[in-house]
């Protein structure tokens, strides 16, 4: 029986092409930083190690920064740095907001009226003012783990409101009063029973602020509120905005991150929809 549902959820996979090349596209991109960054040699990631600003040629594929560095390592890196900022804060942002939101659509009375309240602060303060204030308060150690926690601050309301009102459903649904009668407690319910029904839409989610914490790191990072010691996408960015790099014509410095960015944006959103039409095969947004 649950083979059979797992060969259903899998065919239905199979078949959405958006899903397919959203997830190809995101893999790829970064399994070829992977890939280079341990084919380069450690050289190429040293500032001084080549001449500034040469344009691309057979040595330096994207050519060098004003400060002598391979454009090609900073983006391998980068891409890796920005796909963990996404991860963490995905992965953060959705366990404690679903958990939160179980909590709260289930117990209900005092506990969900505190929760509400703290939600709603979160939801009704624009996210992107909160996170320019508090990483400019720690912006002289902001590394890349510190960056996802700072974004994943503002990356867990949304999901407990949504799991919240989920929970709230399900708590009265046959199956929950036959676990109670059965002797299971209120935290084995939520995780046995009501979490299941809701793996698919966390799926969902977790791409979406994967998406939002990619672009969310990068605008910070052009506003020089990003990690200072790692390099991310949108650190890129900002070292060629601060050189300026568009007005000295070295095109090779700013147009890799920005494609970059723009591409794996794209796919994540590709992916997102892909999966909102498998989980709701009457949605189509695209």
């Amino acid at each position: 029986m649950k083979s059979t549902k797992i060969y259903r959820h899998l065919s239905k996979i199979k078949g959405n092409k958006k899903f397919f090349a959203g997830a190809f596209t995101v893999a790829f991109i970064y399994f070829i930083s992977i890939i280079g960054s341990f084919i380069l040699p450690s050289e190429y990631y040293r500032t001084g190690s080549f001449e500034p600003a040469l344009p691309p040629n057979t040595k330096n594929f994207m050519g060098t920064d004003c400060l002598g560095r391979d454009i090609l390592a900073q983006l391998f890196r980068g891409i890796q740095n920005s796909y963990k900022i996404g991860f963490i804060a995905a992965t953060l942002g959705t366990i404690i907001g679903a958990t939160i939101g179980f909590i709260s659509g289930y117990y209900g009375g005092f506990i969900d009226k505190v929760i509400n309240v703290i939600v709603d602060v979160f939801l009704s303060v624009p996210s992107l003012l909160f996170l320019i204030l508090i990483a400019a308060l720690i912006s002289g150690g902001v590394t890349v783990e510190t960056m996802a926690l700072i974004i994943c601050i503002t990356n867990w309301s949304w999901p407990a409101r949504q799991v919240r009102a989920q929970a709230m459903s399900l708590k009265r649904r046959e199956f929950v009063y036959l676990s109670k009668l059965s002797g299971m407690g209120s935290m084995e319910i939520i995780v046995k029973e009501l979490m299941p029904h809701m793996f698919q839409w966390m799926g969902a989610n977790f791409i979406n602020a994967f998406l939002s914490a990619v672009l969310t790191e990068a605008g910070l990072s052009i506003l020089g509120l990003g990690p200072q010691r790692d390099v991310t996408l949108g650190v890129m960015i900002y070292w060629a905005l601060s050189y300026s790099a568009i007005f000295r014509g070295m095109w090779w410095w700013i147009f890799p991150p920005v494609v970059t960015l723009i591409i794996v944006f794209f796919s994540l959103y590709i992916l997102h929809v892909g999966l909102d039409e498998i989980i709701n095969p009457k949605s189509k947004k695209v």
